[in-house]
């Protein structure tokens, strides 16, 4: 007894580590099942098996803690067609009790089922074809209106009932079928014993002489679950506090690093409105021609002048404007009136956006002047040499960095 009461203990504790990967929250009322059984009972021994077996039919009732651990009450009746009453040699049973009612004996009891292949495989998430369960029970035994019994310091004469309670142990050999696996159909070998007084004059004992084998099969119907399944599914792992503290502080960095991000992402927005803003006066704005920013910036010698000249370009283009042809004109009109004059023409970029577009647009700036000057202008390439000179950041605006500069070198006379 205390061997199977250590075996209990262990399959518990097994089952409910095996919980963890159940469905979160298993109702009163999931995993609820009802078992029809039914098949031949025989003594143990010291009887033909086959010819003192006897028909027995039953109903369970289960409760699945986990995928691992049953909990269940039954209900056995075994049907009068055979008799037990004379035992083989010296060795008396209670099995041979002779009844003179159909319905010779009845078990009902309570009894717990451990789950072999989800013990040792674990669990999938849905029931196996097909899985093996240990089975342990006990309750109350009952024989109706037994005759005359004679066994050793025991002697029963008339129509008295007899009660004890009894034990038994076996296997579920389980095929899952259906689709839904809302079916199990089962085969129930097991072995009951019953516990009182016997023919061995000691009580509560496990006796071979007071022990019945039942062969039985079973039709399972599982009951739907609140989950709308007839089966355990899985959830997640349930987390610990420092689980649950670690997932906080990430989300509370993330939450800053997105307050952070949408500051950010505002004061972009607000900077391009501005220069959206801007965008659409100046393409609103009539042409006109530019304040004079011809300016002498220095004298190499006494015999040559500097002259600069600004050309200014929009964001991402290189394509001179309405706006900016009087700059490249005037460049052109002082050429052709200075023969002897020529121009250095440097194109620049911001240094918004790639860097390696900025040096591809600061070289088309240069070119889009020069381009301008030898074709519509016809001013000879000559005396114009042109060159991107990359990202600029002479200038605190960003638009005016955008911008190519003509110096103009002309002889003084």
């Amino acid at each position: 007894m205390k061997k199977i009461f250590l075996l209990a203990v262990a399959a518990m504790t097994l089952s409910a580590a095996s919980a963890q990967v159940t469905v979160q929250g298993n109702k009163f009322f999931d995993n609820i099942s009802v078992t029809l059984k039914g098949g031949m009972v025989s003594p143990y021994q010291h009887y033909a098996f086959w010819k003192s077996a006897r028909g027995v039919g039953g109903i369970e009732l289960r409760k699945q803690v986990t995928p691992v651990l049953g909990l269940g009450v039954e209900g056995e009746w075994s049907i009068n067609t055979s008799s037990w009453q004379k035992p083989y040699g010296e060795h008396a049973s209670i099995w041979g009790v002779h009844s003179k009612t159909i319905i010779d004996h009845q078990l009902v009891g309570g009894f717990g089922t451990v789950n072999l292949t989800n013990l040792l495989l674990g669990y999938p998430g849905v029931p196996r074809t097909l899985d093996v369960e240990a089975v342990a029970g006990l309750g109350w035994w009952h024989a109706y209106k037994t005759g005359d019994i004679d066994l050793p310091g025991e002697v029963v004469v008339g129509n008295a009932d007899k009660n004890s309670w009894y034990t038994k142990a076996g296997l579920n050999l389980n095929w899952n079928v259906g689709e839904s696996k809302a079916l199990t159909v089962s085969l129930k070998p097991a072995v009951v014993w019953y516990m009182g007084r016997g023919a061995t004059q000691h009580t509560n004992v496990f006796n071979a002489n007071t022990a019945a084998v039942e062969i039985e099969a079973g039709l399972t119907y599982h009951f739907k679950n609140h989950t709308g399944a007839h089966y355990m599914t899985l959830c997640p792992m349930r987390y610990t506090q420092s689980d649950l503290d670690a997932i906080n502080a990430q989300v509370n960095d993330l939450r800053g690093q997105l307050s952070n991000a949408r500051a950010e992402a505002d004061a972009a927005n607000a900077r391009a409105a501005r220069l959206q803003r801007e965008l659409d006066e100046c393409n609103n704005r009539k042409p006109e021609v530019q304040v004079q920013t011809v300016t002498q910036t220095n004298v190499i010698d006494n015999s040559i002048e500097n002259l600069e000249t600004f050309v200014y370009f929009e964001i991402g283009k290189s394509v001179v404007t309405a706006a900016q042809m009087p700059n490249v004109e005037r460049v052109a009109i002082f050429l052709k009136n200075h023969p002897d004059a020529t121009c250095i023409i440097k194109g620049y970029a911001s240094k918004d956006g790639p860097e390696d577009l900025n040096i591809r647009l600061a070289n088309a700036r240069a070119k889009a002047v020069y381009d301008l000057l030898t074709g519509k202008y016809k001013i000879s390439p000559s005396r114009i040499q042109s060159e991107g000179n990359g990202i600029s950041e002479m200038f605190s605006e960003p638009e005016w960095n955008r911008v190519s500069i003509c110096t103009i070198q002309n002889k003084i006379k």
